[in-house]
């Protein structure tokens, strides 16, 4: 039903194994979705391909600030105490990359009695539910497809009409990714002189990454480390910019 609201095709993702990057950088934006067989685990939830690749090969994108929203399946009434849980987890994957999720949905509705797709008071995607109200799924694809529409899916970049798409520093690299900014000049002046800035920080100083640290935390950016590669993604609360820092290696 969200393919057809789209008019595009879906892509399985066992078919993408062990090129999950090469696919995924083929799109601006992303709808990703997710039965839960795993039902209360703390990790691993959904029983598909997606848990062979979530603390892998997803790992090492590098995607921060594409739109991503969220879909699961599940049922509310023989799993009440864990609804969907797999879509949490999907979430959250994908949130802790840098992505800009999209998509949340009110629990109104639904008579479920917990759930780990739950994000404030709202699930983190679409949830349908097609053993108990499988009579509403399709109004619940058509609302929802239409409220990602509304929040930008289709727009090709990561912020609303009079925001900047998040300019991406790669400490190890030290290259900025392509940025649009719909006409805001000085905005594009500005970033650029604090890239320039921070290129100098990083260059200059063999304690690059405490001072760029430093940074972050006094401009109020969330960081987002990955134990895996060892670096950390610094966001900005607006969304509009990310950097990157590595880990100093530590000797005895």
């Amino acid at each position: 039903m969200i393919c057809s609201e789209f008019d595009v095709e879906a892509v399985e993702i066992d078919g993408i194994q062990g090129s999950v990057a090469k696919k995924f950088a083929e799109y601006d934006a992303l709808i990703v979705g997710t039965p839960t067989w795993n039902t209360g685990a703390d990790v691993e939830r959904s029983g598909t391909g997606w848990d062979e690749i979530y603390y892998g090969e997803m790992q090492d994108l590098h995607i921060a600030g594409k739109k991503v929203a969220v879909f699961g399946l599940g049922d509310q009434i023989s799993y009440s105490e864990n609804y969907a849980d797999a879509s949490g987890e999907l979430h959250d994957v994908f949130e802790k990359l840098g992505c800009q999720m999209i998509g949340y949905t009110s629990q109104e509705g639904y008579e479920h009695d917990a759930s780990k797709a739950i994000r404030g008071d709202q699930f983190c995607g679409l949830l349908c539910d097609e053993v108990n109200q499988d009579d509403l799924t399709e109004e619940r694809v058509q609302n929802w497809v239409a409220q990602l529409k509304s929040e930008g899916i289709l727009d090709g970049s990561t912020g609303s009409a009079d925001q900047a798409v998040a300019v991406d520093i790669v400490a190890e690299e030290m290259t900025a990714f392509p940025m649009v900014v719909n006409g805001q000049k000085d905005l594009i002046s500005e970033l650029e002189a604090e890239n320039a800035t921070l290129r100098k920080l990083l260059e200059d100083s063999k304690m690059m990454d405490q001072g760029l640290k430093a940074k972050m935390t006094e401009e109020r950016f969330t960081p987002h480390r990955n134990p895996k590669t060892g670096t950390t993604m610094w966001v900005s609360t607006d969304g509009r910019k990310a950097y990157y820092t590595e880990e100093a290696n530590m000797t005895p």
